[in-house]
């Protein structure tokens, strides 16, 4: 084999930041399909290994004494508290609370997988009150999720679903440290939001809503309302994304020249709609009409104020049905009032509602709607039931791709990767258990056998796994994609990566993975390299994850229950001696394999067992002559 040269540093230590809080609610871990978004299970564990004496028969009992990744203190043997409700009952049912109005169509998709409590018009100490009791929270644009919630959620809220594209009334840092999935529903209200911003840009040339409120107050101003024509002039579309790239195809019907500023649309899919990319000076220097669909982040707050109006050419006219924080409402004021900005029309607002005296809303060149954009009856539908699925999934296990606050992971590759996902997080924690204590775990390295190319292997996913599986196993933390990253770096531990190449076929995209721990004692001496490390190898066999490698014996056993490992002399009955005492205490044997360095030397024995066997099944077998040292470690 080939070591690439392509390896990369994940983790760096750093100190004295906040530690997430405990969850309330602790449900088993499932590890079918991708598990990588639930908790870990219910039951704490403790982990025994036996060393035999090379002087006589004695059994030494180890438990695994390391707190997160500190090898000093105790781990808990605590049951996690199940999940309750406030009556005391437990629940089966995941709890989700919906804070604003959401479509019935998703309401109802939501109460076929769980509990749903819908409480509108919360305030921030009534929902922080609350929140607690939820596994899930579903809002709109008006209930503001920051930190005072996930602080308060103390860990249990596992998934906040956005009905709709923006998510700036959430705090994705504070999510993320918390372990939070934040999904969205970017799709199904597109076409409302492109359609009412053609709806704002037609309206506003031709002054429609000022000549239905004249008209209504009696008045025949057929000279006062004397429009302008779309044919020929330029509209700018700033952000081309689903909801800009929309709006340009309509304008192009309208017969309108449309140019856009967006730093990450691709260049090719402007040019199949027929419009050019231009820098952002250029977009509102030489634009007649200007149409808003950026997020708001702090890159684009109030991006147009005094200094951007200026630039634009004079009697400009402005659409947003984006979000009103992109826009100094005071200066658009001053530059509606001096004649810069000839027109404006808008369906956000910087607060909503915005005050009964604002001097914007008020303002004779302004049409405004009250955020209206997503507010067609098939846009709330299929909202609803977008961002209802998104939940479910998410409280399933499963990597929503509408996540905003996890890496980006395409559907294929969730698809390819989905059995290394098992084998990453069952990896990770034979790994730790092989840990003995005092040293502590400082350095990971994570190996990838593998006949694909550098760039054609994406690794994002199964760092995250191996890190669950290597942390959740001694805390009482709960890792997911969303916080892996985070809480690695929170603890101090350093995960470093390489691809190993092989000649193997490229169709599977990893052949195997190598999990080694440097400069830590072992609770199983045959793990330990001769470089000294904890070495472990398992690759996926027909879907299912096998550990293949112990050390330097090659073995082959099934990961799909809990393993013994013995270190033996390779005599004849070994297989049968421990295979009677784990049926006389009822224990399943489901898969064993010898692994030897020569005849009649050394072997390890790997043994997969359904049950976790009790002490005096594990102590006879530490008492057979020719066992030199085993240890049982659970998934």
């Amino acid at each position: 084999m080939a070591t690439s040269a392509k390896t990369s540093l994940i983790f760096t230590s750093f100190k004295n930041q906040k530690q997430p809080k405990k969850s309330l609610f602790h449900e088993n871990n499932n590890i079918n399909n991708l598990s990588f978004l639930n908790n870990s299970s219910s039951k704490k564990f403790l982990k025994l290994s036996y060393t035999k004496s090379k002087h006589n028969n004695l059994v030494t009992k180890n438990a695994l004494n390391t707190n997160t990744l500190d090898a000093t203190s105790p781990v808990s043997t605590k049951p996690k508290e199940p999940s309750v409700l406030n009556n005391g009952t437990k629940r089966t049912r995941p709890m989700i609370l919906v804070s604003e109005k959401l479509g019935e169509a998703g309401l109802a998709v939501l109460r076929e997988y769980g509990e749903v409590d819908c409480i509108y018009d919360l305030t921030p100490e009534d929902l922080c009150k609350n929140i607690s009791k939820y596994d899930a929270l579903i809002v709109r644009s008006g209930t503001k999720v920051n930190r005072a919630v996930f602080e308060a959620a103390k860990g249990g809220l596992k998934v906040v679903g956005r009905a709709g594209v923006g998510i700036d009334n959430v705090d994705l840092q504070a999510a993320t440290e918390h372990g939070s999935l934040v999904v969205n529903a970017p799709t199904a209200n597109t076409i409302a939001a492109a359609e009412h911003g053609i709806a704002l840009l037609t309206s506003m040339a031709r002054n429609v809503a000022q000549a239905d409120a004249s008209m209504k107050a009696g008045i025949w101003g057929r000279s006062k309302y004397v429009g302008v024509s779309l044919v020929g002039k330029t509209l700018a579309v700033m952000g081309f994304g689903k909801v800009g790239s929309e709006v340009a195809r309509r304008a192009k019907g309208l017969g309108m020249h449309v140019i856009a500023h967006d730093p990450y649309a691709p260049a090719d899919r402007a040019r199949a709609v027929g419009v050019e990319l231009v820098s952002f000076d250029q977009a509102i220097s030489t634009a007649d009409f200007i149409s808003l669909h950026m997020p708001l982040t702090p890159t684009t707050k109030k991006v147009f104020n005094d200094t951007t109006f200026s630039k634009m050419k004079k009697g400009a006219r402005l659409i947003n049905v984006a979000r009103g924080g992109v826009i100094d409402e005071d200066a658009l004021v001053r530059a509606l009032d001096s004649g810069i900005v000839a027109q404006a029309a808008l369906d956000v607002f910087a607060e909503e509602p915005p005050a009964k005296d604002s001097k914007l809303v008020q303002h004779e060149n302004v049409t405004v709607t009250p955020h209206l954009g997503a507010s067609t009856k098939e846009a709330q539908e299929g909202v609803a039931i977008e961002i209802a699925e998104a939940v479910i999934g998410a409280l399933n296990g499963e990597l929503s791709a509408t996540a905003v606050n996890a890496p980006m992971v395409p559907a294929e590759i969730l698809s390819e990767l989905a059995p290394y996902v098992q084998l990453a997080e069952k990896l990770g924690r034979l790994a730790v258990q092989l840990v003995a204590g005092g040293s502590g775990i400082q350095t990971i390295k994570v190996s990838y056998i593998t006949a694909r190319g550098p760039d054609d292997l994406d690794t994002r996913l199964l760092r995250a796994m191996i890190t669950k599986g290597i942390i959740e196993p001694i805390s009482d933390m709960h890792i997911n994609l969303v916080n892996a990253d985070f809480t690695a770096k929170q603890k101090g531990l350093r995960i470093s990566e390489e691809r190993v190449s092989v000649n193997s076929s490229p169709e599977n995209p990893i052949d195997s993975i190598q999990i080694q721990i440097p400069s830590v004692q072992s609770k199983f001496e045959s793990t330990i390299t001769e470089k000294g490390d904890i070495s472990i190898e398992g690759k996926v066999k027909d879907g299912i994850p096998h550990l293949t490698r112990v050390g330097s014996f090659a073995v082959d056993v099934s990961l799909e229950g809990n393993i013994i490992l013995c270190r033996q002399v390779d005599q004849p009955g070994m297989i049968g001696k421990v295979g009677i005492i784990l049926a006389d205490h009822n224990v399943n044997v489901n898969f064993m394999s010898v692994g030897r360095t020569s005849k009649k030397q050394k072997a390890i024995m790997a043994i997969g067992v359904d049950e976790e066997p009790e002490e005096d099944a594990l102590r006879k077998i530490g008492q057979v002559p020719a066992v030199e040292e085993f240890v049982f470690l659970k998934l």
